[in-house]
């Protein structure tokens, strides 16, 4: 039988795929600089499809070993732990084979990382909330999401806000539209950016008229940003119209 695989294994995988000039480009990107979203993250430099690859190559990595790695002060160590824990719900969400007791097992891990502060960037939740939280709550009450939301975290908040993707993916908008009016007043960037965005996708994937009816009415209180990105793909004088509602 062979042993199981080790935090220290992905550590080291990682590392052989560091570059320092991705590094300072990340850094940049992901604003880390004192005072920004990002402060202090630490980059190796590694691409998003790489880590991919380390994490399917470590896929049975153990949940503490995935939380070790959570705790890591290194971003692509945490993505990578990330992906290795998407790859394990989806395994437990099979329905031959759905085993409710590892899942809950493992939405228990992600939130106490997104709780500690351990999920902090963007792409670290865009990458997770949809694929653990939301498909966990698809048949469930989500009055967790609501409590995410009422948080003054920005990134417990923006969870809430992306876990609903998996709901919008199956047709369904009312807890995307209900936790939009919880957040229509937050204005800082990455909410207004995920807030428009998960209501450009209801009226993508689900009905363009639910959106169009939700804007209808809170047009007139959206900030610049989640209006801009709700109406992507209206018609221009659908878009102007609503921009003038502001």
């Amino acid at each position: 039988m062979s042993e199981l695989p080790t935090a220290t294994q992905v550590r080291e995988a990682l590392a052989e795929l560091a570059n320092p000039e991705d590094a300072r480009n990340l850094q940049r990107f992901f604003k880390t600089a004192p005072g920004e979203y990002g402060e202090g993250d630490v980059f190796l430099g590694v691409r998003v499809p790489a880590s991919r690859q380390v994490a399917k190559r470590f896929a049975t990595l153990p949940l503490e070993q995935i939380d070790e790695l959570l705790d890591s002060p290194v971003h692509e160590e945490r993505l990578t732990a990330l992906f290795v824990l998407n790859l394990r719900f989806a395994a437990a969400s099979k329905p031959r084979t759905r085993d409710d007791s590892a899942r809950a097992e493992m939405v228990a891990l992600y939130l106490a990382a997104v709780r500690r502060g351990r999920v902090n960037n963007w792409d670290l939740v865009d990458a997770s909330a949809e694929h653990i939280i939301g498909p966990w709550l698809l048949d469930k009450d989500r009055a967790l999401l609501f409590q995410l939301a009422q948080r003054d975290s920005l990134w417990e908040r923006r969870v809430a806000l992306l876990s609903t993707f998996a709901f919008i993916k199956a047709g369904e908008a009312s807890t995307t539209l209900e936790l939009a009016e919880i957040l229509l007043a937050d204005r800082r960037d990455l909410i207004q950016k995920a807030l428009g965005w998960m209501l450009r996708e209801v009226g993508k994937r689900v009905d363009r008229a639910v959106l169009t009816g939700f804007l209808d009415t809170h047009a007139p209180e959206m900030g610049r940003t989640a209006l801009s990105y709700a109406t992507e793909h209206l018609a221009p004088q659908q878009r102007a119209a609503y921009r003038a509602l502001r």
